[in-house]
């Protein structure tokens, strides 16, 4: 392969690397990637590009490789394009054939090879991970077949035209009387029930549970998290577990009583804090759990789970020793290097000599695991709804985390994930975690990847996936260079999207993609196809030219919010007040504060017109937006009905919207300026509960759904798919 100058043999190498050459930012602006941006990421993924003799020996290098194998070492495939043909490379006129089915079945058969070098295999396969074998000619291939649905799964009231409703909480700021200073999985089942039979609703959509370091403030976002496969333990609920036989003295000395009280009272969750509270407990609980427990629900666990729980429970054990070791070692990369390695001769000896402390971390997984489990089951048997319990998988991993530890050729190194300019970030994002190596999960049949699906659905009925376009490029930022001086890198999004679906199907889990932001049309149109909900909010529906977009101009196929975690609260969009918290954070001089203040006042303008238009206020309501200085109720119920009124499937209302409450969960550029990622609920559960003070919103809430017929009447979901999920 020889190019005629080194810009053409990079081109190509970028080209090869799936580098998008150009992109147009939301703006209208158009992007076109430099020769330094193209090298760095090329390089990242393993191609030395010193040179153009050396670009071309890589590239050479490479076809050498592909052609060695004797078939595709994985193919995503559809069940309703059957029977799937598979290209040979150098084989003979047949070819010996053995294909071993996701259940074990084996099927073994001499195979001819077609004019067109192709081999058919057997009709009518399954969904789901099967393996094929090829041999010939003394060479043997092996191809991981992944079988998927063409759609995704949806609710059947929502495939007949009907429509619902969710409440979107953080768990970790639920208040209640009895927990331990953040929310559990015991007050997750009583907002259930409360949510359903006061709201209406069919749904609670949650934060990412995903396990997190719990430190403040650089370790607390459940979007950052130490790993996507498993979950964080301060949301247990200590006291449901016969364990806690184990602890009950501990817990009625007066000294954690005090420390109890206190946790609750605070306004702001203390992670860790109540992270060595409940470690405390979970110790002394697990010692009773290996004299007194019963063994085989847990034995089930662990072979289940397999190597993926070992390497996090592994991390999670070496982590605390070393830390308490030295107390200066936060981070993996700084360990000493043997324990750097998962596979290394440490870190194996490790697990010989500290077998315990990592059976302890793998069986808190197992407790959060059985509460998570139970949480659905309530939720669809006790609450009656028809979803259950939303769960979000985030973008991001720590790349200071177990995951980054435990799986690392996974991720490329030498680039970060971000996002370029546009209205929300003028000078882009730069996330500052690895991107994925897309063809090492390709290889390795997407394991991993289907793993982060499963196990974050399957206690659940819903699952958002944060920033889904990853599915189809990511932003990679190189080196050193700033978030504008990326490229967009494309992944195998045919191969994601499907078994994306085949998850969903398998769980019967609908599925949200969080498509906000910079947006391909391709992107929603493919995930129209496969049945996947777009993610509209209030804020962002609008017009060509600014304006906001009617009701009936949402999508069908869509859910639709007022905000996010991300955005201000409505009580704090009409206030200014997250534009005084960027003021506060030192994010904004006086220019740009009184220009984003300007520019607020024609926002709310435009959103009083519209709720005007829709006839959704009272003829005594101000039509200048000047003239309502803060959220009145007429203005909370307006945006309400406006979101109820869209024929968008699902519609989500947040408890800082429900509550008018003003400030929002994260401030996006922000770390110790702002108490990211732990600001508690206005309300008790028992206030929610007892109405009271917060009777006239859920009331105003209620109203609008039983009157846009979003208020659950369907028959609860049958217990079969969540007892399979159990299992």
């Amino acid at each position: 392969m020889i190019f005629h100058s080194y810009e053409d043999a990079l081109n190509h190498a970028a080209e090869q690397c799936c580098i998008e050459p150009e992109f147009w930012d939301i703006f209208g602006n158009r992007h076109v990637a430099s020769s330094e941006t193209k090298r760095a990421i090329v390089e990242a993924l393993g191609i030395d590009a010193d040179s153009q003799m050396k670009i071309e020996s890589a590239m050479r290098a490479g076809s050498d490789v592909g052609a060695s194998e004797l078939i595709e070492r994985c193919r995503v495939a559809s069940v309703n394009q059957q029977p799937i043909r598979f290209p040979v490379h150098g084989g003979g006129e047949t070819v010996e054939a053995r294909l071993k089915r996701e259940d074990g079945d084996t099927t073994q058969w001499t195979a001819p090879v077609d004019s067109h070098g192709e081999i058919q295999l057997p009709e009518g396969l399954p969904l789901g991970y099967h393996e094929l074998t090829v041999r010939s000619g003394g060479r043997t291939s092996l191809c991981q077949l992944i079988v998927t649905p063409d759609r995704a799964y949806l609710p059947p009231f929502l495939e007949q035209g009907g429509r619902s409703a969710g409440f979107a909480i953080t768990l970790y700021g639920v208040r209640s009387v009895r927990n331990w200073g953040c929310g559990d999985f015991r007050d997750l089942r009583e907002l259930s029930k409360w949510a359903a039979t006061e709201l209406g609703v069919s749904f609670i959509a949650l934060n990412p549970l995903h396990a997190i370091h719990n430190r403040q403030p650089y370790n607390a976002s459940p979007y950052l998290p130490n790993s996507i496969f498993y979950q964080n333990f301060i949301y247990l609920d200590l006291e449901a577990f016969d364990d806690f036989a184990g602890a009950i003295d501990l817990f009625y000395a007066a000294e954690t009583q005090t420390e109890i009280r206190e946790l609750r009272e605070t306004t702001h969750v203390e992670y860790e804090r109540v992270h060595a509270l409940k470690l405390r407990f979970l110790r002394r609980m697990f010692t009773w759990f290996q004299t007194h427990g019963e063994r085989e629900g847990f034995n089930r666990f662990l072979d289940a789970e397999g190597d993926l729980l070992l390497r996090f429970a592994t991390y999670s054990a070496l982590d605390e020793k070393l830390h308490s070791e030295n107390a200066d070692l936060w981070v993996w990369p700084d360990w000493p290097t043997g324990y750097r390695d998962p596979e290394s001769a440490e870190t194996k000896l490790f697990q010989k000599e500290h077998d315990e402390d990592i059976l302890f971390y793998s069986y808190i997984q197992w407790l959060i695991s059985r509460q998570l489990t139970e949480a659905q089951q309530f939720a669809i048997d006790e609450a009656g709804m028809a979803i259950g319990l939303y769960h979000d998988l985030a973008l991001a991993t720590d790349r200071c985390g177990s995951d980054l530890w435990a799986h690392r050729p996974f991720y490329v190194s030498g680039c970060r994930v971000g996002s370029p300019p546009d209205d929300f970030s003028p000078a882009g994002q730069d996330w500052a975690f690895p991107p994925p190596n897309k063809n090492h999960h390709r290889a390795t049949g997407y394991r991993l990847f289907a793993e982060s699906i499963r196990k974050t659905c399957r206690h659940g009925g819903a699952l958002r996936i944060d920033h889904v376009m990853r599915f189809f490029r990511l932003f990679w930022i190189p080196g050193k260079a700033t978030a504008a001086e990326g490229a967009y890198v494309r992944d195998f999004s045919r191969d994601l999207i499907r078994i994306l679906a085949l998850e969903s199907v398998r769980n019967r889990v609908l599925v949200v993609g969080e498509d906000l932001g910079t947006v391909e049309p391709e992107t929603r149109e493919t995930l129209a196809r496969f049945g996947i909900l777009s993610y509209r909010l209030f804020y962002f529906e609008r017009r060509e030219n600014g304006e906001y977009k009617k009701a009936c101009e949402y999508p069908r196929q869509a859910l639709v919010s007022s905000t996010t975690h991300d955005l201000p609260a409505l009580a704090g969009f009409w206030t200014f007040v997250d534009i005084e918290s960027r003021r506060r954070a030192g994010m904004l001089d006086e220019a740009g504060y009184q220009a984003q203040r300007a520019d607020r006042v024609r926002e709310k303008q435009k959103m009083l017109n519209v709720l005007w238009e829709s006839a959704l206020l009272p003829a005594y309501v101000p039509r200048d937006a000047e003239q309502i200085p803060e959220l009145t109720g007429e203005l909370h119920n307006a945006i309400a009905g406006f979101l109820a009124s869209t024929p968008s499937m699902l519609l989500v209302i947040n408890q800082e919207d429900l509550c008018k409450e003003s400030a929002q969960q994260n401030l996006p550029g922000t770390t110790a300026q702002y108490r990211n990622w732990s600001l508690k609920m206005k309300f008790t559960l028992e206030q929610l509960q007892q109405s009271g003070e917060v009777s006239g919103y859920v009331a105003m809430f209620r109203d609008r759904l039983t009157e846009s017929g979003r208020v659950q009447k369907h028959q609860a979901a049958s217990p079969g798919p969540t007892a399979l999920r159990m299992a």
